[in-house]
């Protein structure tokens, strides 16, 4: 059974960016795309950085963008579950 982390992976990685440690986040994806039965070195990983919508009490969001290297589509369940927040 895979770690409860209470913690979204999208606030995971949008608070590595804030705190300057953004060089180990495409690490913590690919580790979260093993808990899920998925082989990382499948998926070219790519963050793209945002404002946090209005009312937010975060000042920016990074969005996980996941691309298959086959080219085949990803999973919406999955691209979805990595941009789920909290």
């Amino acid at each position: 059974m895979g770690r409860l982390n209470p913690l979204s992976l999208q606030m995971q990685i949008t608070r590595m960016f804030e705190q300057g440690q953004s060089f180990f986040a495409t690490t913590k994806v690919q580790e979260w795309l093993k808990e899920r039965g998925h082989n990382p070195m499948d998926y070219d990983i790519i963050f793209h950085q945002k404002p946090a919508p209005p009312g937010s009490k975060e000042v920016m969001v990074v969005q996980i963008e996941l691309r298959r290297k086959d080219g085949q589509p990803v999973d919406s369940w999955l691209q979805e579950q990595a941009n789920l927040q909290a």
